[in-house]
């Protein structure tokens, strides 16, 4: 396949599956994690980029250069990013990669809040502004056309299960 793109806002379960995925499938892709790199505050993201949105769009074209150099070795690469759709285009563009799938890892309020408060103990990211950022994120997938996955009543193991279809 080459490239696959996990999008979603905090608390949809991307990086759960993609860690499954890596554990579950380590000859088949090459797993990559945004958040491998140093997220600075969103003052800190403000100061130096204008906006915590400009620092993800610039990081995330940076990290398609990273992973256009990972496809020159491994011919797939599963990629965990709580970035936009956009961003994503735009680092595939400027990269020259040319097989990429987006799927947003998506949940409802209610799992998203129950995952952030009580499985990761992050209370503070369970706020209307992260509802409103999977909102945002739910809707740019769907306009641009892109695989949604909801994992609300979905096991990982199951994720994982779709995830590996999309390697043939």
């Amino acid at each position: 396949m080459g490239l696959v793109v996990l999008t979603g806002a905090s608390g949809a379960g991307k990086t759960t599956i993609a860690e499954a995925f890596a554990r579950r499938y380590p000859r088949l892709a090459k797993v990559q994690f945004f958040d491998s790199i140093p997220v600075p505050s969103l003052d800190e993201m403000s100061a130096q980029y204008g906006s915590p949105d400009e620092w993800q769009r610039v990081k995330t074209i940076e990290w398609f250069h990273r992973l256009a150099a990972e496809l020159q070795s491994h011919p797939n690469v599963l990629f965990d990013g709580q970035t936009r759709s956009a961003f994503v285009r735009q680092g595939q563009q400027q990269a020259n990669i040319e097989n990429v799938r987006i799927v947003l890892i998506d949940c409802d309020d209610a799992t998203r809040t129950r995952r952030l408060t009580h499985n990761r103990n992050q209370r503070e990211l369970a706020t209307e502004r992260m509802m409103n950022w999977a909102r945002f994120l739910r809707d740019e997938a769907r306009r641009e056309g892109e695989t949604v996955l909801d994992t609300s009543l979905l096991l990982v193991d199951e994720a994982v299960d779709r995830l590996r279809r999309y390697f043939d």
